[in-house]
């Protein structure tokens, strides 16, 4: 039998609807699962069955009888190809894409919890993994977002997933990434300390406000290109973490109110909008989109844990991060034109 489970909804929710805002506390349970258990009358606002679009005010009693998922996730050797990096018989590095997670469970869908993770493609290549991290995390020492890319160091043994995970635990492993963020970056160089914990009202996300749970959290970064376009201005980084919280980079660039392009999640524009070229009526609207976060894990640097060998990996940025960037610095040149040609005329 199910436990049953009591949410208050807070002052900030009013106006959300009833599923969105149990999708946002019920971490890791689909949409989908929710309007089934509302359906269901396995969910009461203030002890009584509601339609999922209810629109909430704030301060209602939420209690959620059902099973929150239907059916148990597991991990499952599926034939996904891997670009391995690096591999013996202790590790293996993988360069994941973006759109592929991790492992099972907390923010897959209804529909594919358990289908097409990194987890089932390592299984279905190497056999065996680590089991240190459970049925559902075997080998997996760190994680990526999902839309993220980049390395991600896996462990074949129990021995090298103990001696990697005390080194992550000790900093002694270097990562470091390429984000695009939104805007001008204020320094050329920099670091944000700020503790991490989860958002209170949207439990999807983690955030810099002091609160119950947070956990330090320091991140560097330094700039590598700044981009001043038709679309706006960006700021090419890499960036350096010292700890490894949930979405660590991403909150902390947004806590800057320099959002990752494309993590809307953070308050990143959905669809950038260019100034057009010139001021006629009839000038046509340029968008451009980025389906995925601009954030790669491009190097991945650490003593192997058997062997004492320094392992130095680099992973370029993916086909759809180049051309975006293309398209940007394009708009870059366009943009300077725009401004000569105004210049001109003012003359």
């Amino acid at each position: 039998m199910a436990e049953m489970e009591t949410y208050r909804v807070p002052v900030e929710a009013a106006g959300w609807r009833l599923d969105l805002f149990l999708v946002d506390a019920l971490s890791g349970v689909s949409r989908a699962r929710v309007q089934h258990l509302v359906e269901q009358g396995e969910v009461l606002v203030d002890g009584r069955r509601e339609k999922a679009s209810l629109k909430l005010r704030g301060g209602e009693t939420v209690t959620v009888e059902g099973e929150q998922q239907s059916v148990p996730v597991t991990a499952r050797a599926e034939a996904i190809s891997l670009d391995i990096v690096y591999e013996d018989e202790a590790l293996a590095v993988v360069n994941k894409p973006a759109g592929m997670m991790v492992h099972a469970g907390a923010g897959a869908t209804e529909e594919a919890r358990d289908a097409g993770t990194l987890v089932n493609a390592l299984l279905y290549r190497f056999g065996s993994l680590s089991g240190v991290g459970g049925a559902l995390r075997p080998g997996i020492v760190h994680r990526l977002d999902k839309e993220t890319s980049g390395l991600i160091v896996v462990a074949k043994t129990d021995a090298a997933h103990e001696a990697l995970a005390a080194k992550f635990a000790s900093r002694e492993m270097t990562k470091t990434y390429v984000a695009l963020v939104q805007g001008a970056l204020p320094e050329d160089g920099a670091t944000i300390a700020a503790p991490i914990r989860r958002d209170a009202v949207r439990r999807t996300r983690m955030t810099t406000h002091a609160g119950e749970g947070a956990r330090d959290a320091v991140t560097h970064y330094r700039v590598a290109e700044r981009l001043e376009t038709r679309f706006g201005k960006f700021t090419l980084a890499r960036v350096r973490i010292e700890t490894g919280r949930t979405h660590q980079i991403r909150v902390h660039l947004a806590s800057i109110h320099h959002p990752v392009v494309g993590d809307t999640l953070y308050g990143a524009a959905g669809e950038l909008i260019a100034l057009p070229l010139s001021t006629t009526s009839k000038a046509r609207r340029e968008t451009l989109r980025l389906e995925r976060n601009f954030l790669h894990a491009a190097e991945l640097e650490f003593e192997h844990p058997l062997t004492g060998e320094r392992i130095s990996l680099r992973a370029d940025l993916p086909a759809e991060l180049t051309g975006f960037l293309d398209c940007l610095r394009g708009a870059s040149g366009a943009a300077n034109q725009r401004d000569e040609a105004a210049a001109d005329a003012e003359k």
